[in-house]
């Protein structure tokens, strides 16, 4: 039956899809929002607004996002198939480019049970080391793996790129050179990537690099702080170093070698020949390219340099109970404590994916991957024969080298008799339209690098595309035998010895494994993390599906630009929606971390600064309650921090900025701020300290860690930021993994446009990070969330962010003290709640909060930051009114639990919060000597047993200075782990 004019006339709401997203995202009824209003004390969401958020900084209309409807964003299955789409538009060819980035297979096991588990991913940095056991385990393994593989004792937790973990080493270097020696040298067979990358950190930090030849360093003059070395090379060649690296001891300078993990299964490890420090990517190892990250960096060193590392160290120690227990070490390396005076600004590192490399060699164990390393070393043997061979075209190719592990260098044996013009980039093009890109390093060098992924068929196609379409003759009998590693080349020595990377080889195991150690975390699947400053809110799972997609996945991020198109369309996309929701002209994704981002945004500072011909303005203005990575990234960017006061309220002095600009006027480069501020409260005076940095010639900064708090009521450019970096793994929802991956891009105002980021490999501009757009694989995540939220739904979480923390503060006031609010009461995003009081009263520390909220089946919220002794509280907008009242009422009997010791009813030594967290080994003992039940320990809210939800620490109380006296960076037989003698 044809339609009626009446059906005609049905609104088109009707048919508008169902699975939209923000109400999974936020999910409150109206009911809820009306309670959590009346508790406030305010009658609509507008007034909480209004009486928050400064009415002059507020935007002045809806966000417009291009290609989202403000009325209807995009449901969950319309924005797959749309980015579906974008994916398909990216070719995935057979990669044999190298430069570091190497097509790998991810175990299946590893893939299902890591990589797409959320009990994985959306775990925070493992600072509550007790709910964090089985992350650290992981971790503990990748270190282990490391060390192992290129022979020296101590090694991190990873860092976020190759080409930044040469930058961290050189700066190590520097500053166990106690910064008196200014050169660094680097050989020009390093990727070309990282040696952009490493240019850019010397610049600001004052260090003058010279690149040449490996032997060609004047070392004599011992004015070098070290030497980096490719090792293999950039071109695949491989030298024995050892002369290299005592020459350069002779000298005072140390050895920095950026090593491949899968080669160092059979040649010598850089450790074994002198290397002092290795870095390196752990990408081949189960770690899609992603057309440029996120990949786990490595750096390892000697133990006697430990405290000069950047990044995360995990180390063993022991609990209260005797038991081994792993946390990280060496904690006064923090930025938050070191500021100014730390030796990197790294805070974000990349967990998850280290976790999944070092999975990677736990599953093949050393047998297996060097099963695959002689594989791939057989595929490059057999192609170089093949071409040594070749009579086709009078014998015109040579290879370059006759030491390579996996990638062989090609050149003209006889250029003079070509002719001119004559060029290898046909050739380039020729492996193109068959399906390959290969590396055209200059106009007659072809690189090709071979991978796990590659086979026998890629073998003959690399001959034939530099043959031509006829089949070479030559003998193909025992190619993979031929040649091979010389005698130092080869190596001798052992790795992976330990039980757990010789043990969990069959799927069974691993997945039980896997399993095992997932169950000793705490993540948001659990419950909330109310992590003040870090925003730990929903990753959904619809955001999540096309980060492993092929067409997204299995990009080589130096492929030709006209594969990457899908990508081009995804990053002209979220370029676009990120300067409308920043306010700004222009935006860079390249920074791979919030740190980077920082960074980033400093260096486009500096090089606007002195292409205006001011290169005195260094000073850096950065309020006293900072977070602790800005004043170490202004001073890698070559700045010098000046404080500023802030008042008892906690906004900034604004008379003493006023004083501290005028006092450095013509060397005022930037304001560093953060907004809303640190202490969770909209400044109202933003816009007059903006003005006022202006006056004085300076930029300012807006550290974009509380953007949660501004989308779509206002914005870095409307408050009068020139520069903003913003935490995609915080308000945008990339997961934080246990620690990392995270993304800090950067928006700009228009005078700065022209000073972003350049190509790392072309040589134009500064670098930031390896890869031209840092870590795109993740960013479909935040381009699913802009494009499901709409503009409404943005502006529309912002909100509910903020009435979540108000509810929660106002729930709270009366039982603690809310340090700070604004002129009408209310507070941002966050807040603090004051705990000191206790520490007098009962004997309880910010500590006891933070391990008896263990027990309630929480994380703590962010302790002694940015004031010592509290707790800094963010619900974020995608947590529940049940479940922000179940944090309420634990809060609220902690509390009471606190009165029952200051009553005489429990010891000051003896009580839930200071016998916290409370295992279930424990509570089940036949042993409990405490002065309070054992009901008390193990189910303090009641709900924990009625649900069957109680969430057990893995451990009880660690010992850190235990685990800083007993320094163990590798997990060595667990027998070995005895007493101190």
């Amino acid at each position: 039956m044809p339609p009626t004019a009446a059906s005609n006339s049905t609104p088109a709401t009707a048919f508008a899809p169902l699975d939209t997203f923000p109400r999974r995202h936020m999910g409150f009824s109206e009911a809820d929002l009306q309670t959590m209003l009346d508790t406030v004390g305010v009658g609509s969401m507008d007034a909480l607004i209004e009486q928050t958020v400064p009415r002059d900084i507020r935007l002045d209309g809806p966000l417009k996002l291009d290609g989202l409807d403000d009325a209807q964003p995009l449901g969950e299955s319309a924005a797959l198939a749309k980015l579906q789409a974008y994916a398909d538009e990216n070719q995935p060819m057979t990669s044999m480019i190298g430069m570091g980035y190497h097509g790998t297979i991810t175990p299946p096991v590893i893939l299902r049970n890591v990589l797409e588990n959320p009990l994985w991913y959306t775990p925070y940095t493992p600072y509550q080391a007790e709910i964090s056991q089985g992350r650290l385990e992981a971790l503990l393994n990748f270190q282990t793996m490391v060390s192992d593989l290129v022979g020296l004792p101590l090694a991190g937790a990873s860092l976020l790129d190759e080409g930044t973990a040469a930058a961290e080493a050189m700066a190590m270097c520097f500053n166990i050179a106690r910064q008196k020696k200014k050169k660094f040298f680097v050989a020009e067979d390093c990727h070309p990537q990282t040696i952009a990358v490493v240019k850019t950190r010397a610049e600001g930090l004052g260090i003058e690099v010279e690149v040449g030849a490996a032997g060609d360093a004047d070392l004599e003059s011992k004015e070098y702080s070290g030497i980096l070395l490719q090792y293999p090379a950039t071109d695949g060649d491989i030298s024995d170093y050892s002369s290299v690296a005592e020459h350069a001891h002779e000298h005072g300078a140390l050895v920095v070698a950026a090593t491949d993990l899968l080669a160092c299964c059979l040649i010598t490890p850089p450790g074994e020949w002198g290397a002092d420090i290795a870095v390196g990517s752990a990408q081949r190892f189960g770690v899609p390219m992603g057309y440029g990250g996120p990949h786990a960096a490595f750096l390892a060193t000697q133990e006697k340099y430990a405290r000069k590392m950047p990044g995360r160290l995990i180390g063993v120690s022991k609990d209260v109970h005797g038991n081994l227990a792993l946390r990280m070490a060496i904690q006064t390396r923090e930025q938050h404590i070191k500021r100014d005076k730390a030796t990197s600004n790294i805070c974000t590192a990349q967990a998850l994916l280290a976790n999944i490399a070092g999975f990677y060699a736990v599953y093949h164990g050393p047998e297996g991957l060097k099963a695959i390393a002689e594989r791939t070393h057989a595929l490059a043997k057999s192609f170089a024969s093949a071409i040594n061979q070749g009579d086709r075209h009078g014998n015109n190719f040579l290879i370059a080298s006759t030491s390579f592990f996996d990638t062989v260098s090609v050149t003209w044996r006889d250029p003079s008799s070509l002719g001119d013009g004559a060029d290898l980039s046909v050739t380039a093009q020729h492996a193109v339209n068959h399906g390959y890109n290969v590396r055209l390093a200059d106009t007659d060098t072809l690189i090709f690098s071979f991978d796990e992924t590659h086979t026998l068929d890629d073998v003959w196609e690399a001959i034939h595309i530099c043959y031509g379409d006829e089949k070479a003759e030559y003998d193909w009998s025992n190619l993979a035998d031929s040649g091979g590693l010389d005698d130092f080349t080869s190596r001798k020595s052992d790795y992976l010895t330990h039980p757990v990377f010789n043990r969990y080889h069959t799927e069974h195991e691993m997945m039980r494994y896997l399993q095992r150690l997932v169950t000793r975390d705490y993540g948001l699947c659990h419950g909330m993390i109310p992590l003040g400053s870090c925003t730990m809110k929903l990753n959904a799972a619809a955001e999540m599906i096309p980060v492993t997609w092929p067409g997204f996945a299995d990009l080589h991020p130096y492929c030709p630009t006209d594969q990457a198109q899908g990508y081009a369309k995804l990053f002209e996309d979220l370029e676009s929606w990120l300067a409308e929701i920043t306010g700004f002209a222009g935006v860079s994704l390249q920074p791979n971390a919030g740190s980077q981002g920082e960074y980033a945004g400093l260096m486009a500072i500096r090089s606007y600064h002195h292409a205006n011909g001011d290169t005195q303005r260094t000073k850096c203005l950065i309020p006293t309650s900072a977070h602790g990575t800005n004043p170490a990234s202004a001073v890698i960017a070559g700045m010098t921090v000046v404080p500023v006061a802030c008042r008892d309220n906690g906004d900034i002095d604004m008379d003493d900025l006023a004083a501290k600009a005028e006092q450095h006027a013509d060397e005022l480069s930037c304001l560093m701020i953060t907004y809303p501020s640190t202490h969770g409260v909209f400044e109202d005076t933003i816009r007059q300290a903006c003005d006022l940095i202006h006056q004085h010639g300076g930029q300012v900064y807006m550290d974009g860690a509380n953007m949660n708090a501004q989308v779509g009521l206002t914005s870095p450019g409307k408050i009068g930021a020139d520069v903003c970096h913003l935490n995609l793994h915080k308000t945008f929802c990339i997961p934080h993994g246990g620690g990392g991956p995270g993304m800090g891009p950067i928006g700009v105002v228009a005078h700065l446009a022209g000073h972003l980021p350049g190509n790392p490999a072309e040589g134009n501009g500064y670098a930031i990070s390896a890869a031209p757009y840092g870590s795109p694989m993740i960013l479909p995540i935040s381009w699913m969330y802009i494009a499901m939220m709409g503009p409404a739904g943005l502006k529309e979480a912002t909100e509910q962010a903020i009435l979540n923390a108000n509810y929660m503060a106002a729930r709270l006031r009366g039982h603690y003290d809310i340090l700070y609010t604004g002129p009408s009461g209310t507070v941002a995003h966050e807040f603090i709640v004051d705990v000191r009081p206790f520490e007098k009263s009962a004997g309880i520390t910010v500590d006891d909060f933070a391990k008896r909220l263990m027990d309630y089946g929480f994380h703590a919220p962010t302790m002694s930051w940015p004031v010592a002794g509290t707790l800094m509280i963010e619900p974020t907008e995608s947590e529940s009114k049940a479940e922000l009242d179940r944090f309420c009422d634990a809060m609220i009997s902690i509390k009471e639990e606190i009165a029952s010791v200051e009553a005489g009813e429990w010891p000051r030594e003896d009580n839930p919060l200071k016998g916290a967290p409370h295992t279930a080994d424990h509570v089940t003992s036949d042993d409990w000597p405490h002065a309070y039940p054992r009901q008390t320990a193990a189910y303090p809210d009641p709900r924990q047993r009625e649900l069957g939800a109680k969430f057990w620490p893995a451990v009880g109380r660690i010992d850190n200075p235990y685990g800083d006296r007993n320094l163990v960076c590798t997990c060595a037989p667990m027998e070995s782990y005895g007493e101190p003698s």
